[in-house]
């Protein structure tokens, strides 16, 4: 394909083109938000001269990485658009250079004493000593010692490394331990992700953490026995290391996910047990620290100033929506919902395109509501009574944050889909089976989630974006009082 030519000039008119107006001009609704303009089609996007922010997505930019993502163009398509047709010089593209081969793994340089790095952990992070020896001992746990380029500055970090089968060293993650500003944190180029910092047993029980500091603190919290165990940390929410371990160890059947207790922590751990099933592990539990993350709770155990936890804004509004769902089920009736779901499918797409949202997620929990009033047909007929209270606890158990994603403008023709597929089940002709009839009501259930989870994700978002603009204010707050 050949490579188009755009001059700085141009390249400077088509980002400083302002959004709000070519947004209109494109034919798209705009309500405003504060000092925003909020698009119509999508709630979680705003606008303001030429600036744009997703704050589902936590990105933005100029007018053109707007167009590129909210248009699905190319770059050049994008900058044509913006310059109203106007396009640029076409040149054959250059060759492509040739893979740079990944650079081989070793391990940071050692420093002859581990005197700052026990420092450190011993008397900034409150680590058991006990423990920290038992890693230092086996190699685990060491400090390193770097120069900078130009050999004029030295560096120390807390080095855990990770070992293969072998007991070779494929994976190396850094701390700064330096408690003044933000301390470095990464791993070493050329690591394996399958063997992070980990520590292996001889129960059938294994530990899974996000960070080595965080799994230290654990066993700082919890030392009884705690060698007979299996620990690993992730060096981030990646599954590789995990199933890493529990491949080198049969016996590991018991997977207790000790991730941190924020939203991204919460995803990762839904994810995780997702991938588990898969694998064929059933025995797997999140274990979540009083706190932000076990760092955080052995801090309040020597009586400093923990980080709160932080709840996932879909598990905070899902109870509220949900039994709302329940009382809405009282008020419809389960033979209405084939001709009624798609009305309201229609009146949620064009609330959703005038910006009604509020309307929008009124008619998505009705949805919800009928097709639940169908699975508790369904489940009378077949013996079993449930009250639509039941019904709504049923259905709030099911919506795990880390299944729901994606943009508001997608779900009705998702929904709208999955509707048809469970008229063609609950068409069938003749007397049902037991069988084909929980098929049918498990066909209804799964649309009556998939209904609920669009008002649980409007909400969320918009409790995200509250909470982001309260925490900003007070931020300032604090920066004028600091003054």
């Amino acid at each position: 394909m050949p490579y188009i030519h755009f001059t700085d000039e141009q390249k400077l008119r088509a980002n400083s083109v302002d959004l709000v107006e070519f947004l209109r001009r494109q034919g798209e609704k705009l309500i405003p938000s504060g000092r925003d303009k909020r698009l119509a089609s999508d709630h979680s996007i705003t606008v303001r001269g030429n600036e744009w922010y997703d704050h589902e997505a936590e990105e933005g930019g100029g007018p053109i990485s707007f167009v590129q993502t909210f248009y699905g163009l190319s770059y050049p398509e994008a900058v044509t658009r913006l310059l109203g047709g106007e396009k640029g010089e076409v040149y054959q593209p250059a060759q492509k250079k040739e893979r740079e081969e990944p650079k081989e793994f070793a391990l940071p340089p050692a420093n002859q004493t581990m005197r700052r790095v026990y420092a450190y952990l011993l008397q900034q992070r409150h680590i058991s000593r006990e423990i920290l020896n038992a890693f230092a001992q086996k190699g685990l746990i060491y400090e390193s010692r770097e120069l900078s380029k130009d050999k004029t500055k030295e560096y120390h970090n807390a080095v855990f490394v990770g070992i293969d089968e072998h007991g070779v060293a494929r994976h190396a993650h850094k701390r700064g331990i330096y408690t003044q500003g933000k301390s470095y944190r990464g791993n070493v180029e050329g690591c394996d992700p399958r063997h992070s910092f980990h520590w292996t047993g001889t129960s059938d029980r294994l530990y899974v953490f996000e960070a080595p500091i965080d799994l230290l603190a654990f066993l700082t919290l919890y030392p009884e026995d705690w060698q007979q165990h299996s620990y690993v940390a992730l060096c981030g929410t990646a599954e590789h290391a995990m199933l890493w371990m529990l491949e080198q160890n049969p016996k590991l059947q018991k997977i207790i996910l000790c991730l941190d207790h924020d939203a991204a922590g919460i995803e990762a751990a839904g994810r995780l047990t997702d991938i588990l099933c898969k694998h064929g592990y059933t025995q797997s539990a999140p274990l979540r620290s009083t706190n932000k993350d076990w760092d955080e709770d052995l801090k309040e155990q020597h009586g400093l100033e923990p980080q709160p936890p932080e709840e996932h804004p879909q598990l905070i509004v899902a109870g509220t929506i949900c039994e709302r769902i329940g009382a809405k089920c009282k008020a419809v009736r389960p033979e209405q919902a084939s001709y009624q779901i798609p009305r309201l499918l229609q009146q949620y797409q064009n609330d959703l395109h005038w910006g009604r949202f509020e309307q929008a997620m009124d008619h998505m929990e009705t949805m919800s509501a009928l097709a639940l009033s169908v699975v508790l047909r369904e489940c009378r007929q077949m013996g079993t009574v449930l009250t639509e209270e039941q019904g709504a606890r049923f259905l709030q158990s099911h919506i795990h944050p880390h299944q729901n994603c994606g943009s508001l403008k997608t779900r009705a023709t998702e929904i709208g889909m999955e509707f048809q597929s469970v008229l063609a089940k609950d068409a069938m002709e003749g007397i049902r089976t037991e069988v084909e009839k929980k098929a049918t009501a498990s066909a209804w259930l799964e649309l009556a989630i998939s209904c609920a989870k669009v008002p649980i994700k409007y909400c969320a978002d918009e409790l995200r974006r509250q909470q982001k603009e309260e925490k900003a204010l007070l931020e300032a707050a604090q920066a004028m009082t600091s003054y």
